[in-house]
């Protein structure tokens, strides 16, 4: 399942990103693409154990992502020139994914983008705060938001334009957390990765 789904205070500077939401902005700015490795682990309390997943993305500005599960089972999401299209893999093969779900995961993609972006505060629909230990926490302002998602953390890694880690509360045991690793920035990402599985 897709889920998004990536020391920060005004008194209290640090290295990386920024002490203030305009100056993460302004690091942002510099940011023309990201690409890395993700570890994706989801805690429920009626689990035995986490559900691990892993993969890869890419980023380009201004809005070109691509969000590759490669395990336990492969399925790709694609974002360019404003088209989304799901990609999961059926019988050994990729094939469109038509489900109902692809809006709901076209929101969380723009969401992705604008935290790319550096543009963690200007979701009308959710609070946002920094926190002490590069960490910005967000929450929905709509009670029905609210029942779906208590909050999310991010954590900046010290480099600019990098996201350690983003956790989503969906409630008291239920939450997922997505470890970004061997992020490079501001390299060549070809059109076709974002358009063909």
């Amino acid at each position: 399942m897709f889920l998004f789904a990536l020391a920060l205070t005004a008194s209290c500077p640090c290295r990386g990103w920024a002490d203030q939401f305009e100056d993460i902005r302004k690091s942002a700015e510099k940011i023309t693409s990201v690409r890395g490795e993700f570890t994706q682990t989801r805690h429920m309390k009626i689990l035995a154990r986490p559900l691990v997943s892993t993969g890869t993305f890419l980023f380009r500005t201004p809005d070109s992502l691509r969000w590759e599960y490669r395990s336990p089972i492969r399925n790709i999401l694609l974002t360019h020139s404003g088209r989304t299209n799901r990609f999961v893999q059926r019988n050994d093969e990729l094939v469109v994914d038509s489900s109902a779900n692809l809006q709901s995961m076209q929101m969380v993609v723009q969401e992705i983008g604008q935290w790319l972006k550096g543009r963690f505060d200007e979701n009308p629909a959710l609070t946002s705060s920094l926190e002490p230990g590069r960490k910005i926490v967000l929450v929905p302002k709509e009670s029905s938001f609210a029942a779906l998602i208590q909050r999310i953390e991010i954590v900046l890694s010290e480099r600019d334009g990098v996201i350690e880690s983003v956790t989503i509360f969906e409630g008291r045991d239920s939450f997922t957390r997505i470890e970004f690793d061997q992020v490079t920035l501001n390299q060549p990402i070809e059109d076709s990765l974002f358009r063909e599985p």
